[in-house]
């Protein structure tokens, strides 16, 4: 598997995919914020599929947590059950098929949870890791910032959804661009990120002067 470049973050749909995790129905009355990331891990899967960037979708123990939510329009993509606590090893045979990958698409739930060990287990495997901000929350806003903080220290690039499409079509003259523009024309809706990062957070401030 190519090594990535992780000075930069830079992100190409060639070698990259997205993955989807664990936006089920049980979650839609505990997880923070719930409509509006899964509103933005929508735009983020209809940009892939105009890319053709691969997309993955896993669920959190189904016959309890219920399917995917309807709303991400995931139609077409099978999940892949899983138990553990990070998508990599229900992915590990997709992961294997990709030998030009080197930047991980990271949407869903829970931030410090399936999302904190699944960017972990990537970053093992020496890939580049993007964190859709937008598109992942917790119960906890506190787990959910402190996880934040916890990927960026392990050297997770932490991007908002319009921030990483802009990085995959590159040019207005991309043959998709206006297609990509009716997606991303309208405000993401508010997922209370605003008051994770206002002011001078110390989670988020560098380590080092």
């Amino acid at each position: 598997m190519a090594a990535a470049r992780t000075s930069l973050g830079r992100v190409h749909p060639e070698s990259s995919i997205l993955f989807l995790c664990d936006m089920q129905e049980k979650f839609r009355t505990t997880i923070s914020y719930f409509p509006q990331i899964v509103s933005v891990a929508a735009r983020m899967l209809k940009v892939a599929r105009l890319l053709n960037v691969p997309a993955v979708l896993t669920e959190q123990y189904p016959q309890g947590l219920g399917p995917t939510v309807p709303e991400l329009g995931a139609a077409g993509l099978k999940p892949l059950s899983k138990t553990c606590f990070s998508m990599v090893p229900a992915l590990q045979q997709e992961l294997d098929r990709l030998p030009q990958l080197q930047s991980v698409l990271l949407c869903g739930i829970e931030t410090q949870a399936c999302i904190l060990n699944t960017a972990l287990d990537l970053l093992d495997r020496g890939l580049q890791v993007h964190v859709v901000v937008d598109a992942c929350s917790s119960r906890s806003q506190v787990d959910r910032l402190v996880a934040l903080a916890r990927m960026r220290q392990s050297g997770v690039f932490l991007s908002t959804s319009e921030g990483l499409i802009l990085q995959l079509v590159r040019d207005a003259a991309h043959p998709q661009f206006k297609e990509i523009q009716k997606i991303i024309k309208d405000p993401v809706p508010d997922s209370g990120l605003l008051g994770l990062f206002q002011g001078q957070n110390p989670l988020l401030l560098n380590s080092t002067p």
